[in-house]
């Protein structure tokens, strides 16, 4: 009898289930998956139509203004929001335009280079002339295209990695303003962070190149409201919840023994004002979502491994404490996955040349699929390295706003004489206006 019962509860639970609800929940699935596939078929259809170039920005001989020249630039140039209607974002694949920031030594030879399609190259020549009048624009060659790829075979090594926020986005970096360039100090009193950079990428040998690029887009992304079912906010509104996170030690609730009503009373110590008042700053100015990489590669003859920690470690002067600092993620070394299972010799090769590739591409947004699929978000540790083709790195963005992207990439002055940086030696001036024709 209890048999009997017992049969028909599992065989009513089947049909519920199985019969009853498997299809639509697997209708469902597979909808909702057709529609993503979809998705990315478009936007990788509407990518593969940009045109996008590599102008070369030669300084002037004389760069006297502050890197707040280059924020205005980053701000009226790069910043391309705008509203996509669902036939743009749906069918069509309309997608936000992305642009490269770049620092590249060829040879010990320094360049700045701007990646930007070419629809809009004329709004960033006229951007840069604006603030820097003197400078020269050209276009070049992809200089990543010197190096064909990163194998045993080769003649190239090569190493590389990517970097991430430590903390919450909310919190700043080390700015300009921080090392006192926002007031035009004489040269001899300038200390520019970029002077580090520029001096260890002039620093190299023949044969040895070193890279780094800054990829952003306009940051849209937006955040579930607590305690709503579909509220939404923005980027600004994220970091002043998690400001409130990191005060919530110092914040005690009161109540008013006349009217009886409660309130929130914080009483921070004063180490937290810098953090409130930097934090504020940042959410204060438009803001960017980044991604950072970096590379060296040489000839094997003459790769050096310590440009690897001196590559990495030019980033530590942006740390600051009690805020936030870059630290790097995804290196194409032996503990790529971790330190207790260490890759061989192979596939630390082949996850440099898959960076190389990266670099060249300036993939940080709209990935590949394969590379959405099988990346260590899906393919956890420790498979993600057993396999002989290990899982793909998992790219990280954050925000940064134009005041750190313009700390992080912008002409060194007057005081930096770096032989192997090119700069307009000449002055250029447009003739006076009541010359006789």
């Amino acid at each position: 009898m209890i048999e009997a019962a017992f049969s028909s509860l599992f065989h009513f639970i089947y049909q519920f289930i199985f019969v009853g609800f498997f299809p639509l929940f697997g209708t469902v699935g597979l909808g909702y998956i057709a529609w993503k596939l979809w998705v990315h078929y478009v936007q990788q259809d509407f990518i593969s139509g940009i045109d996008f170039v590599l102008l070369e920005i030669t300084p002037p001989r004389d760069v006297v203004r502050s890197p707040k020249a280059m924020e205005l630039f980053i701000s009226n140039a790069l910043y391309h929001w705008s509203m996509k209607g669902g036939l743009e974002e749906y069918w069509q694949g309309a997608v936000w335009f992305w642009f490269s920031l770049e620092i590249a030594s060829i040879d010990g030879q320094v360049h700045f280079y701007v990646r930007t399609p070419s629809r809009v190259r004329g709004l960033i020549e006229t951007q840069m002339y604006a603030q820097y009048p003197q400078s020269q624009i050209r276009e070049v060659k992809d200089y990543t295209l010197g190096v064909d790829e990163i194998t045993p075979k080769s003649a190239w090594n090569g190493w590389g990695c990517e970097f991430q926020l430590f903390d919450h986005q909310a919190f700043p970096l080390k700015t300009y303003v921080d090392f006192g360039l926002d007031k035009d100090p004489d040269e001899e009193y300038k200390v520019d962070p970029i002077s580090s950079v520029i001096e260890l990428f002039g620093s190299l040998k023949k044969g040895e190149q070193m890279w780094m690029q800054i990829i952003i887009t306009p940051m849209k992304k937006e955040y579930h409201t607590k305690g709503t079912w579909f509220g939404r906010h923005d980027w600004p509104a994220e970091s002043l919840i998690q400001l409130r996170k990191k005060l919530e030690p110092y914040t005690n609730t009161r109540t008013n023994v006349l009217t009886g009503h409660e309130g929130l009373e914080i009483r921070a110590p004063k180490f937290m004002d810098n953090v409130i008042v930097a934090t504020s700053a940042k959410t204060g100015k438009l803001g960017f979502e980044t991604g950072i990489r970096v590379m060296y590669v040489a000839k094997k003859e003459v790769f050096d491994m310590n440009n690897r920690r001196n590559l990495r470690m030019i980033f530590r002067q942006y740390a600051r404490p009690d805020c936030n600092r870059l630290e790097r993620k995804n290196s194409t070394q032996a503990d790529a996955y971790g330190g207790i299972f260490l890759i061989g010799k192979k596939k630390i090769m082949l996850l440099a040349n898959r960076m190389l590739t990266e670099y060249r591409e300036r993939c940080f947004f709209h990935e590949p699929l394969r590379q959405r699929l099988l990346n260590q978000s899906t393919i956890r540790w420790p498979l993600s390295s057993m396999f002989p083709w290990p899982a793909y790195f998992h790219s990280k963005t954050f925000v940064l706003n134009t005041e750190e992207l313009a700390t992080l990439w912008h002409f060194p002055g007057q005081i930096l004489k770096v032989p192997t940086l090119e700069r307009i030696e000449s002055k250029e001036a447009s003739p006076p206006t009541n010359l006789p024709i």
